[in-house]
């Protein structure tokens, strides 16, 4: 199979950097600000009002580094999604040309189908021409042209499908990698929240349980936030194998339908 360039790992290379950028940009600029702001003028309050009930802000739900790592697992996550997403969109357009350039019910002999092969490459892009549709109608022709045989031409349409489908789904290893890190994440951020308020009990003791409810806050909104972020992201990742899978199935029917059913080994 050819390379072109950008080739999908350097995408995925770069995604990851702008989206670290990206967000760790936005939590120093708006999100950790605004959530030190907020717990100071919380602070005040409840130091000028004993009866005063603390508030919630999304910003301190935010803050703390283990979120901003799973925001930024999430949206790399995103960006290969939306990668494959467009690559699939346009394999589904490829099913609404006509390969063989014949009409309907006419049958395909081996001089018609080298004919559809020199088309083939000369309509389409070399990108394009790596997409499943151009591969298998590519395999299937020149199987055909080489042995004259129907069924070895059938035989190369399901192979080359089933390996597309194995490949689809190994692709797809990575975002379920990142879909099973962020709550992993989320977990050592409550960990880290309560061996914080563990170390903070004798304040607690003493009656300063501020120190304590900080800390299990860190452990409670890391493993929320991450919880969230992961059945979202999950989510997305079954409607991109489902469209996958999808794909595969319409390009084995297509050529079925439209090329291996009307071979002829000779013209009739």
């Amino acid at each position: 199979m050819k390379k072109f360039f950008p080739s999908e790992l350097i995408f995925q290379i770069f995604a990851l950097l702008v989206a670290f950028i990206v967000v760790h940009t936005v939590y120093v600029g708006i999100i950790r600000p605004n959530a030190e702001a907020f717990h100071k003028i919380e602070q005040t309050q409840i130091a000028q009002n004993s009866d005063y009930e603390p508030q919630r802000s999304l910003y301190v739900v935010l803050r703390d580094f283990e979120q901003e790592v799973c925001f930024i697992l999430m949206f790399w996550a995103l960006s290969i999604l939306g990668y494959k997403a467009v690559r699939v969109y346009r394999q589904q357009k490829q099913l609404k040309l006509d390969f063989v350039g014949l009409p309907e019910g006419e049958y395909v002999s081996v001089e018609t189908a080298k004919q559809a092969s020199s088309l083939i490459r000369k309509r389409l892009p070399p990108e394009a021409q790596d997409y499943l549709l151009s591969r298998v109608m590519l395999a299937a022709i020149d199987r055909f042209s080489a042995t004259r045989s129907v069924q070895d031409a059938s035989s190369v349409v399901h192979s080359v499908c089933d390996s597309e489908a194995e490949r689809v789904e190994s692709e797809l290893s990575i975002i379920r990698y990142i879909a099973w890190a962020i709550p992993s994440v989320g977990f050592i951020g409550t960990v880290r929240g309560i061996g914080n308020a563990l170390g903070q009990a004798h304040r607690a003791v003493a009656g300063d349980i501020t120190g304590v409810t900080q800390s299990l806050g860190v452990a409670f909104n890391s493993t929320f936030i991450a919880l969230l972020i992961s059945i979202i992201l999950m989510f997305l990742v079954h409607a991109m194998q489902s469209s996958q899978e999808r794909l595969v199935l319409d390009v084995r029917r297509y050529c079925d339908d439209w090329f291996v059913r009307r071979l002829r080994s000779s013209e009739t």
